[in-house]
């Protein structure tokens, strides 16, 4: 840290700094900083100037770090972090969560369990911010795009808290109306010529979602979609069959399970950072979302 306290550096610039390394664009900093593009390009340019150094080459298509400022992230991210973690230790006596936390997580779960279950959590807390944004296939949780990130693998790298949510199943559904209409299945040869309802395999970001080959060998005929939604809706509009998440089709009276015999077992993980694991707005919704699916886990695991 003695590089900024010789410097007499602001705070303000090195958060700055970090959001446009983070965003790799002026524009996207901007919006996540809350500020204007002009505030924002004016920070950067104080910052560089007071380091008497260019941190980063202007270009049409962003920001791009220049060797000064790869050798400056690290350092700002260690500060911050030693920031998050006091802020935690002088928060914990405050009486009211707020902040903003952001939960990435799976489709799936996020929209068919905890986009209800965090709602209810938002309304007890007026002042905590809560979003939960779908999970791309890369994230970094050091570089602040999720404070709490659910996923089908634990992650293996990066100082890094992780423990194992739960257990899920997956079974093999149809529509009342597609049994009416093209006939019961009670084994896996009445599935032949009819079209299964499956994921893009493109995306499958984790070998978690590899079991769809297990009805791809008796049904060729297939519609891809790239969400758990998108599936999910196609079965109940009854164009076909498909493998969905037992807990999500629960809520579907027109769905029966059929084979009982084919069932898929997975598990969610949810991880946060060690510099904010403890902060008090993480730790409020990182408990919650762990005490909520625990103490559903019969829904989750048929």
């Amino acid at each position: 840290m003695c590089i900024f306290y010789s410097h007499g550096m602001d705070w303000n610039l090195i958060r700055t700094f970090l959001a446009v390394a983070r965003a790799g664009q002026i524009l996207g900093a901007a919006r996540t900083l809350g500020l204007n593009h002009a505030t924002v390009a004016r920070q950067l340019t104080a910052l560089e100037e007071s380091l008497d150094v260019r941190l980063f080459e202007r270009l049409p298509q962003g920001c791009r770090l220049t060797p000064a400022g790869e050798a400056l992230l690290p350092t700002a991210e260690r500060v911050e972090s030693e920031l998050l973690q006091a802020g935690a230790k002088l928060s914990g006596a405050a009486a009211a969560v707020s902040g903003t936390v952001r939960v990435g997580a799976p489709d799936g779960l996020g929209n068919y369990y905890l986009a209800r279950s965090l709602a209810a959590l938002a309304a007890q807390h007026p002042a905590l911010t809560i979003q939960l944004v779908p999970l791309p296939r890369t994230f970094s949780l050091s570089r602040r795009e999720a404070d709490i990130v659910v996923t089908l693998d634990p992650p293996r790298q990066g100082r890094l808290m992780v423990t194992k949510l739960t257990d899920y199943s997956l079974s093999v559904y149809a529509s009342a109306a597609h049994l009416a209409r093209q006939g019961a299945v009670t084994r896996k040869a009445d599935l032949l010529g009819r079209l299964f309802i499956t994921h893009v395999e493109d995306y499958a970001y984790s070998r978690a979602l590899d079991y769809a080959a297990e009805l791809s060998k008796f049904m060729t005929r297939h519609y891809e979609c790239g969400s758990v939604v998108a599936q999910m809706e196609a079965v109940r509009a009854g164009f076909g069959i498909g493998i969905l998440h037992d807990y999500a089709a629960a809520s579907f009276p027109e769905l029966t399970r059929l084979l009982p015999d084919i069932r898929f077992t997975r598990s969610y993980w949810l991880t946060t950072h060690a510099d904010t694991h403890d902060t008090r707005r993480v730790a409020t919704v990182r408990d919650y979302i762990v005490q909520s699916v625990r103490g559903n886990r019969d829904a989750f695991v048929l």
